[in-house]
């Protein structure tokens, strides 16, 4: 338990640090930066399937089986993920409010940001109580989730107000409530008998509504063949990395 507690702890930790990566934005200019942003995209949305279907589901069924209760938690965490958000693109009508400044949406993307994170916590630490490879698999699926989620959070900060200084702390302070998602997840697992029967199945249905709601749907603003075909590659290399971490559990 102890190695798990040390595992869980590092990782996420490493996954709040990604919330500096607005740093390496300053220098790149803007068109350069949508153009990395799209292949990051599709890379995490294939790591976050793969993590979802080559390693959560998998290790669950293998433990537990596939039952009615876990096709319902994998549903439930779909259905979370459905409602935060739903809770996040709230802030966008303050979009139009020219009389006003726009800090509200800012506000509102920070308070996603924090139940999102925090979500992520509980998720790194669930995993990690099933195996350590399971563990660190997961916690690379998040990091590759994160990075262009917290460069998109970066510059919904600077539109709403908020210095670069001020965005990268705020961004970096929300990240840190998955530390205690993790440290509450670990908690709980010496109380609840079998809390990875629904954490893990919960967390792989947040995968896949992640992987397939928000980031498939943006892959397909781009028509251009040459970069949708760069897409699809970086998209099975995510996969593919999950593939080489399941063989080599």
């Amino acid at each position: 338990m102890t190695n798990v507690w040390f595992y869980s702890i590092i990782s996420i930790i490493i996954v709040s640090l990604v919330s500096f990566i607005g740093l390496l934005t300053f220098p790149i200019k803007e068109d350069k930066l949508k153009n990395i942003l799209t292949y990051l995209v599709s890379f995490s949305a294939g790591a976050l399937f793969g993590d979802a279907f080559i390693h959560l589901i998998p290790e669950t069924v293998t433990k537990y089986s596939f039952t009615l209760r876990i096709s319902l938690y994998i549903i439930l965490g779909i259905a979370i993920s459905f409602v935060v958000e739903k809770i996040i693109h709230w802030r966008h009508c303050h979009h139009n409010n020219k009389k006003e400044k726009i800090h509200p949406f800012a506000i509102m993307n920070l308070f996603g940001d924090i139940i999102h994170n925090f979500i992520d916590g509980l998720i790194v630490g669930a995993s990690y109580l099933v195996t350590i490879p399971v563990g660190i698999a997961t916690t690379l699926a998040v990091i590759f989730h994160e990075i262009p989620q917290e460069i998109g959070d970066f510059g919904v900060l600077l539109k709403g107000g908020f210095s670069r200084s001020k965005a990268l702390l705020f961004n970096f302070l929300t990240a840190l409530t998955a530390i205690f998602g993790t440290i509450i997840a670990l908690l709980i697992s010496s109380y609840i008998e079998n809390i990875t029967l629904f954490l893990i199945p919960f967390a792989a249905g947040g995968f896949i509504y992640i992987a397939g709601s928000d980031f498939i749907p943006e892959l397909h603003k781009e028509v251009k063949a040459s970069k949708s075909l760069v897409q699809f590659v970086t998209f099975v290399l995510g996969i593919g990395i999950m593939i080489v971490l399941r063989l080599i559990d």
